[in-house]
């Protein structure tokens, strides 16, 4: 069976301080898709029980696939187990999967062991894959060449409009505007609809209601292999 790596941000603060972590369906919505087709593990930049989003628990209080995640068994216990990124081996996994959440803008976009595993999985050709604000943690990822993963590519992450009505001052960056500077940005024609962007091994998706469709299509390319 395939094994699949999920990144989880460490971040529990904002740069004003405010609560911020995973967000709680763009790890649920993928897991579920893929549970039964890889063995997933889970990692963050300081291992064991990375900080969910209060914020996404309370909105998706009523999802369901929200909801069994946060009280299923073997997800706690994966949570509670996460691997340290600097634990973690690239020729271990077939791919990875960054959660999003705001976190990872503040932590995982310059965490330097992030970068190499990042720059490591993307230039073995194994999947490389986000969503959301996920992709703020592939921003310093390189090829082989160098130049950012990026960099020729098409991809997608949360959009500006979506950032905006939040507040851009709690974030050191927005992933639209980094992703833009150095490869082609798309996004859905109105802001929170689903957008999922497949060029190579680098899959990306715009918002909380693209986190399924990443995970069908990082099912679609387990199948191929």
């Amino acid at each position: 069976m395939p094994s699949l790596l999920f990144i989880f941000t460490s971040a529990d603060k904002d740069l004003k301080g405010g609560d911020i972590g995973w967000y709680l369906p763009e790890a649920a919505h993928p897991y579920y898709v893929l549970k039964d087709f890889a063995t997933i593990d889970f990692a963050s930049p300081k291992g064991p029980n990375p900080p969910v989003d209060s914020g996404g628990v309370k909105l998706f209080a009523e999802d369901p696939l929200s909801v069994q995640f946060l009280n299923d068994e073997t997800v706690k216990s994966k949570l509670e187990n996460a691997k340290k990124l600097s634990d973690v081996r690239t020729e271990d996994y077939d791919g990875v999967f960054y959660v999003g959440g705001l976190g990872p803008v503040i932590d995982l976009a310059t965490d330097p062991i992030n970068i190499k595993l990042a720059s490591e999985f993307y230039q073995a050709g194994k999947i490389t894959s986000a969503v959301c604000h996920g992709p703020a943690a592939l921003v310093n990822a390189v090829d082989k060449d160098g130049k950012s993963i990026f960099s020729g590519k098409k991809a997608t992450a949360f959009s500006n409009a979506e950032e905006l009505p939040h507040g851009t001052e709690v974030i050191p960056f927005m992933t639209e505007d980094k992703i833009s500077v150095v490869g082609t940005y798309e996004k859905s024609s109105k802001p929170w609809e689903a957008h999922v962007v497949i060029d190579g091994n680098l899959i990306t998706g715009q918002n909380p209601a693209s986190s399924t469709g990443v995970g069908k299509a990082i099912l679609e390319v387990l199948q191929r292999k």
